[in-house]
């Protein structure tokens, strides 16, 4: 069976041109000059590049961050590859101030939606859900979690707003957890033993083995304590390990010995995550300060590393897409590490942001990057691409 191929891109401010009271006013309004034309040409670029993905084959499923409306999001389905039968998994409208939202598009030739939910995040300010949708693989019935992400950027500086994104880490870890282990009131009805109870023991490690892929802007690289140490999403595939191996482990030996029980054991053991993006490092999906960080990233569970549950990510699929080769005109003079208002050499087949005729408040216009044209580019970051076995 044909693997399924799937996708994570970071649009870059797709936004309407309609009013509304947040943030994104300030800049992408007709008046600002983001008009109807400029959007879909924006929509345009997007679609010419999805369809490019995995060779040409584009993906089945794609997760999408930084869209305001579900409408331009059924503008962009429109121009992707028919053959696909694409279409929007149910959008929910977020909370985020700028407007902006995570989402799903997938085949229906491969797939069947058959939940969509979000959790939201507890933080002081609104930010962006944690997008979470079930599907079925029609090949083989087999189940998939998916979770988007967006977490809080950097901006206003990386250690500033590092509790904002391990914030949001604890609540994606924690949407997990309900994904792959039992509630507090299912867990009173199991037996206290349940290491040496064979039946309850299948059971818990049916659902801890279940399929879930975390895709999304993470705004961290994979080494950062928001992805490492408060995700649990580890390189280290070892420590993805099954109850039966969980119970005897030293680190789920927390309660006095005389008060330990499986049950102990089973609510406060925090679980890993197998974060795919490792073996890139130190390449990069976006450019920032003479360098590139790996915010965009694939991150599975244990079922899915290992194949547990008839879908096993490939890991040698996993990788950055940088085929885009944007303004290949652009002569040398236009490209220097040593000069600002020149494109840097490493961005020369870069997506580049979609550049766009912006009016100041007086009525001029800003200047358009140096050695760049309006209405070209895509976004600031670039996809990344993998592969699920099907077995």
């Amino acid at each position: 069976m044909q693997p399924l191929k799937v996708s994570f891109w970071n649009v870059n401010n797709l936004f309407d041109t309609n009013l509304s009271n947040f943030g994104s006013d300030i800049e992408f309004t007709p008046s600002r000059g983001w008009s109807n034309a400029v959007k879909n040409k924006k929509i345009e670029n997007l679609a010419s590049l999805i369809n490019s993905l995995h060779n040409n084959e584009g993906p089945d499923l794609l997760g999408v961050a930084e869209v305001e409306t579900e409408e331009l999001l059924s503008d962009l389905v429109k121009r992707l590859l028919p053959k696909k039968e694409y279409a929007v998994a149910k959008y929910l409208s977020g909370p985020d101030i700028r407007g902006i939202d995570t989402a799903l598009i997938y085949s229906k030739k491969r797939l069947r939606l058959n939940e969509v939910k979000s959790f939201g995040i507890n933080i002081r300010y609104p930010t962006r859900d944690i997008y979470s949708a079930n599907f079925t693989v029609i090949d083989n019935g087999a189940e998939l979690n998916v979770l988007v992400n967006h977490w809080p950027s950097r901006a206003g500086g990386r250690y500033e707003t590092e509790p904002l994104r391990i914030a949001v880490a604890e609540n994606c870890a924690r949407a997990v957890e309900d994904l792959l282990k039992f509630s507090g009131e299912d867990l009173e009805k199991l037996p206290i033993d349940i290491k040496n109870n064979n039946k309850v023991l299948n059971r818990i490690n049916c659902k801890w083995n279940r399929n879930i892929l975390l895709m999304g802007d993470f705004n961290d690289n994979p080494y950062d304590k928001s992805v490492l140490n408060y995700l649990h999403a580890t390189p280290d595939r070892n420590k993805l390990l099954n109850w039966d191996e969980i119970f005897d482990h030293p680190s789920t030996k927390r309660w006095p010995m005389n008060k330990q029980t499986d049950k102990h054991n089973y609510l406060f053991y925090q679980g890993y995550l197998f974060n795919c993006m490792w073996p890139i490092i130190p390449d990069g999906t976006i450019y920032y300060n003479d360098g590139f960080d790996l915010f965009d990233q694939f991150i599975v569970s244990r079922g899915l590393l290992n194949g547990e549950q008839r879908l096993k990510i490939n890991l040698e699929s996993v990788r950055v897409n940088k085929k885009i080769q944007l303004d290949n005109n652009i002569s040398d003079y236009n490209f220097d590490a040593r000069d600002k208002s020149k494109i840097h050499p490493s961005l020369r087949h870069t997506p580049m942001r979609f550049e766009y005729q912006r009016l100041k408040p007086n009525g001029e216009f800003e200047e358009v990057s140096a050695g760049r044209s309006i209405l070209t580019g895509y976004s600031d970051h670039f996809p990344i691409e993998a592969m699920i076995k099907i077995l």
